[in-house]
């Protein structure tokens, strides 16, 4: 039976998976110290022990709430951006040095000047917010450049309306950049948003737990936490990419 091309890389992957987890057990065995490096076996052990605390469901729903509503704020917000920045010259002349600004500051100053004038159990969601904006901005608007002009052309001599534009012409040539600003935004609004409640500490986040295996040398709760805030990630890249492919086919259909 032959494999196909799909098949054979997902059987890549998982072994690539595979092998790190292999690395990481060896490692693990190597030191033989809980305390630097637990085993494979041992955090998923704590992780299921985690699952039954009612706090560990609560900092998980703390933490997804605030950093989504800062993703979805910041793809909004830098979507429209990134729109009058196509159409109006002087609008992108204007955001070009805060948006280089933001993605050239580190992580934690803007952290710490944000605390400045935001409590921190709402820092996360200016974080996420923050971190994401130069990615869809730049994303969007090299997807609004790159639409075929001869397209544009024919579509004014048809007197397309611009809601039909919009729908066959701009939508398609948006697409890969939707998909590659996705990727990359929602990994970066997690790891932005997680360091900021490590360094603000809002009660009940898991920020706040991440801290705390710290503080008390709990390396297999810091590894534990660690997979959450992964698998967090992961489920949440592939919701929002296959949301965004359906709501772009509805919108072309």
């Amino acid at each position: 039976m032959k494999i196909s091309t799909t098949q054979a890389n997902k059987i890549l992957r998982a072994g690539a998976v595979l092998f790190w987890l292999i690395v990481w057990e060896g490692a693990s065995l190597l030191i033989d110290e809980e305390l630097f490096l637990p085993s494979p076996a041992g955090v998923v052990f704590r992780l299921f022990q985690l699952l039954p605390d009612p706090g560990f469901w609560s900092a998980v729903l703390f933490t997804l709430q605030r950093i989504l509503l800062g993703f979805v704020l910041s793809v909004s917000a830098a979507s429209l951006l990134a729109s009058l920045s196509y159409r109006f010259s002087i609008i992108e002349i204007l955001s070009s040095p805060l948006v280089k600004t933001i993605r050239a500051t580190p992580v934690a100053s803007i952290v710490i000047l944000v605390l400045v004038w935001v409590r921190s159990r709402n820092l996360s969601v200016v974080i996420s917010f923050l971190m994401v904006f130069p990615v869809i901005y730049t994303n969007i608007l090299e997807g609004l450049r790159a639409t075929d002009r001869n397209l544009i052309e024919a579509a004014s001599v048809y007197r397309m309306t611009r809601v039909k534009k919009v729908r066959y012409i701009y939508l398609p040539s948006l697409s890969p950049y939707i998909e590659s600003a996705i990727r990359t935004s929602l990994g970066l609004a997690w790891k932005s948003g997680i360091a900021a409640e490590v360094i603000g500490l809002p009660d009940g986040s898991i920020g706040e737990r991440v801290y705390e295996a710290k503080i008390y040398l709990s390396t297999p709760d810091l590894f534990a936490w660690t997979v959450v805030i992964i698998i967090l990630a992961f489920l949440f890249e592939k919701f929002f990419i296959m949301l965004s492919a359906m709501l772009l086919r509805r919108a072309e259909s």
